[in-house]
């Protein structure tokens, strides 16, 4: 078909004339101007548009990518066929959209909901429910799901954003912001890759910061953002975290070098892959790794695999002018400040750490390791400099270690 339309080295004026005939034809022509470029032409609204033709593999003129023109013009004409006629709806779409009265906020508010999802799988003393009621389950939207499950008292409810990925979809589909028709033949809207959530990309915009990840969709440990992770199993800070500080804890605070001596790489490899495969569930007992620095040097490798660090990317540079300061009283007052720009899961998980070094620190005596020492260790992998040039980068490593030192010596009062 695309080679049929194709036309050669022709001006707009001749294309505009061949196509002047019929609603939705289309050509392809070389550019006289600059020879070796693409233009296509297409007869929309009475007139001739003119489109710069892109091709690695397959065929664009936006970011929507066809296996054939046939394809592309297809849904270049729906899309302004859409546009055109229902221009002044979509500019209203996001107005009085479906989601704030079916959203996560309203639905948590309604007990009565609640009754859809049973809260354990344990088999009811009361007679079995009617089939109805499971239909109803059935019927309840992806949105409203996530909506109506029950979240633990104990957990902070942290603010998190949306991870929408562009998404083709697979027949008639509508946005779960607005409850309108996501148009096109490929790439209609954007999917949260953490909680599913399906939404126009002009809608994604003003979608609240209010992901519910789920596990169905968050399926690792490892290298998975921390906020996303903690939502999704519903807890203040990583699993992985507080099961290996507490089996720290419980049989290595006087090991030799704790922190400093690196185990095996195939077992910390072998730790990281229990955590992804087992999460909670997962031994990480003396049954399973004898040696303590096995489950130190999966603690390690979970931070080194963060894709934002602990200390984020965006507090980074706060950190570091803290820790040039020399008065140590103005330190603590900039670090404080530096620590008011993490996010709040980031937070918490930086205050659990050091309240676990400081107590590493106290056997210091039997483990040889001070709080100097631990920032070493701790500085490089808890902070990464955003892609600062590598001398800026090395020199950073000290005020890293500083960053650290200076939040274990002074946890109590920082935390």
């Amino acid at each position: 078909m695309a080679e049929s339309k194709f036309h050669g080295m022709i001006s707009r004026e001749e294309a505009d004339q061949l196509l002047s005939q019929a609603e939705g034809s289309y050509l392809i022509r070389e550019s006289q101007r600059q020879p070796g470029t693409y233009t296509l032409a297409l007869r929309f609204g009475n007139q001739t548009r003119n489109f710069r033709l892109y091709h690695d593999g397959k065929h664009f003129v936006g970011e929507k990518r066809f296996e054939s023109i046939h394809d592309l013009v297809t849904d270049g004409l729906i899309t302004l066929y859409i546009e055109t006629k229902a221009a002044e709806y979509i500019a209203k779409m996001t107005i009085n959209p479906i989601y704030e009265h079916v959203g996560y906020t309203t639905l948590n508010q309604e007990p009565t909901l609640k009754k859809h999802l049973p809260h354990s799988q344990e088999e009811p003393d009361g007679p079995t429910p009617a089939k109805d009621d499971h239909n109803t389950e059935e019927r309840l939207t992806s949105l409203v799901r996530r909506a109506t499950l029950r979240e633990s008292d104990l957990a902070p409810k942290y603010e998190k954003v949306h991870n929408f990925k562009v998404h083709t979809f697979r027949g008639p589909h509508w946005c779960e912001y607005c409850a309108n028709f996501m148009w096109g033949l490929i790439a209609q809207g954007v999917k949260c890759a953490d909680c599913g959530l399906n939404v126009h990309k002009q809608c994604s915009k003003v979608v609240p910061n209010d992901c519910q990840p789920d596990l169905r969709h968050v399926k690792k440990v490892y290298s998975c953002d921390l906020t996303t992770l903690v939502k999704a199993h519903n807890t203040k800070r990583p699993m992985v975290v507080d099961m290996c500080i507490q089996e720290i804890e419980a049989r290595g605070l006087q090991s030799e070098g704790l922190y400093r001596i690196s185990g095996f790489s195939e077992l910390i490899e072998d730790v990281k892959l229990a955590f992804d495969r087992d999460g909670e569930k997962a031994d990480i007992s003396s049954n399973a790794y004898e040696d303590i620095n096995i489950i130190t040097g999966a603690l390690k490798l979970y931070f080194r695999e963060l894709p934002i660090p602990l200390i984020t990317y965006d507090a980074y540079p706060r950190f570091i002018e803290a820790a040039k300061i020399t008065d140590p009283e103005k330190r603590l007052e900039a670090l404080h400040e530096a620590l008011k720009l993490l996010p709040p899961a980031h937070c918490e998980t930086l205050r659990y750490l050091m309240g676990h070094l400081k107590r590493v620190t106290q056997y210091e005596k039997e483990n040889l390791m001070t709080s100097e020492n631990l920032g070493i260790v701790f500085g490089p992998t808890l902070m990464r400099a955003p892609e600062l040039d590598a001398m800026t980068a090395l020199n950073d490593i000290r005020y890293q270690r500083l960053v650290v030192e200076s939040l274990i010596t002074n946890e109590d009062v920082l935390f």
